[in-house]
């Protein structure tokens, strides 16, 4: 390892301590998606960045039209690009997502705390993914010693609609043009690299009938009866997903999950509508378009012998799958080369099972992984549950890993 190299590692070490600071103040402010007001979070990284002595920090405004078409009530972007040398090597962009969902019931720790316990720092988005955003700050931040030996660009993309599909987060950024990356990396964990995730599809099916008094039921058309059926068929759809295997290490079969259900007026009424809400999941292998064909027939199927019986399927949220990105990427060598570095073990290149915001970058044409700070599964985070936290160790080798990979990539 060269000494540059060896500084670089020094400096994190140093400065972990203000890393971790750092990611406690992003969880101490709420940013929970929905209701989706996520204004605090970014003016604060905005004015941190700044503190912090980055250049060409920005706090970018999305359209209030665009954000209330998303679900959300307030969002900014934070863009910060620092430019090495005279900026002729690669663009890389680090995108991380500072919205986190609600933090539910449950919690042996306040879920706004950050309180450290056992080498673990506990909080809603401890691991998904407001560690990540120190992560890539302070990566960056420990080349600015050995920058004369660097050129090119690294922008800190940090969004906050990952939770509503990232679509004014960095689809905004990468269509307006605020950046022009020639790869990317996305939030992740630090015992692999993820090169490839599932695609999502929400659809809202609703059944009418006609309402009538509970004592002349036949007067009327049972919406909650008819429903009963689809769910029937779906629920044997569902099964059928298992025999559809995926190719991609790390990621298994499509699934199928009725979330919401709502229906009905009054108990002594025949219910008039019924709506559901389902996620299905896609594999890389799979077109999203066929996959609604597929559940169409089946609800089209399941209600083909009820009388006065209307159904309407509608579209909530198509989310591609991305990769798998080729191994062979100048990225992940990089990336995988430096993690050895750090890490132990064999490094493991899969897929995951969830959708995220690197699918962005991917469908932009631009190679991109999910690499960042976190265990080897989701779960074992509680990503998404109660005592959601992030082992200080993997934020460290995270920041450490990243930042010897952008010095190795922007090296003259």
């Amino acid at each position: 390892m060269s000494e540059a190299k060896r500084d670089i590692l020094q400096w994190v070490e140093s400065n972990q301590e203000q890393m971790i600071q750092f990611l406690q103040e992003l969880v101490a402010i709420p940013s929970d998606n929905p209701p989706g007001d996520c204004y605090a979070i970014a003016e604060h990284i905005h004015k941190r960045l700044i503190d912090l002595q980055f250049e060409n920090v920005q706090l970018l405004d999305v359209d209030e039209a665009k954000v209330k078409a998303s679900g959300m009530i307030r969002v900014a972007n934070v863009l910060s690009t620092t430019v090495f040398g005279e900026g002729e090597g690669p663009e890389i962009s680090l995108n991380a997502h500072g919205d986190v969902v609600a933090p539910g019931m449950g919690w042996t720790y306040p879920p706004y705390g950050g309180e450290i316990v056992d080498g673990k720092l506990y909080g809603r988005g401890a691991a998904v993914s407001k560690s990540d955003i120190a992560t890539y700050t302070f990566a960056l931040m420990a080349l600015r010693h050995v920058a004369e030996e660097l050129s090119g660009k690294v922008s800190l993309a940090f969004t906050f609609d990952e939770e509503t599909g990232g679509e004014i987060g960095p689809k905004w950024l990468l269509d307006r043009g605020y950046i022009h990356p020639d790869m990317a990396i996305a939030a992740g964990f630090t015992h692999s690299i993820v090169n490839a995730h599932n695609g999502c599809l929400h659809l809202e099916i609703m059944v009418k009938g006609k309402s009538a008094h509970a004592a002349a039921p036949h007067t009327g058309f049972d919406a909650i009866h008819a429903m009963s059926a689809i769910l029937h068929s779906l629920y044997d759809y569902r099964e059928s997903l298992g025999k559809v295997k995926s190719a991609v290490q790390g990621i298994e079969s499509p699934t199928l999950v009725v979330g919401l259900i709502s229906g009905g007026i009054n108990t002594n009424v025949v219910p008039d509508r019924c709506t559901i809400r389902l996620d299905r999941r896609l594999i890389p292998e799979e077109c999203g378009e066929q996959a609604e064909k597929e559940i169409q027939q089946v609800v089209e199927q399941a209600i083909r012998h009820f009388e006065g019986i209307e159904v309407e399927v509608e579209r909530i949220l198509l989310a591609n799958s991305f990769g798998p990105v080729n191994e062979n990427e100048p990225l992940i060598q990089t990336l995988g080369s430096n993690w050895r570095e750090v890490m132990e073990g064999p490094l493991e290149i899969q897929g995951v099972p969830l959708y995220a915001d690197a699918r962005h970058f991917y469908e932009a044409g631009v190679p991109v992984v999910m690499f960042g700070a976190g265990p080897k599964t989701l779960l074992e985070a509680n990503g998404h549950r109660a005592d959601e936290h992030v082992c200080i160790d993997d934020l460290v080798k995270a920041a450490k890993i990243v930042a010897l990979t952008l010095y190795d990539l922007l090296k003259k």
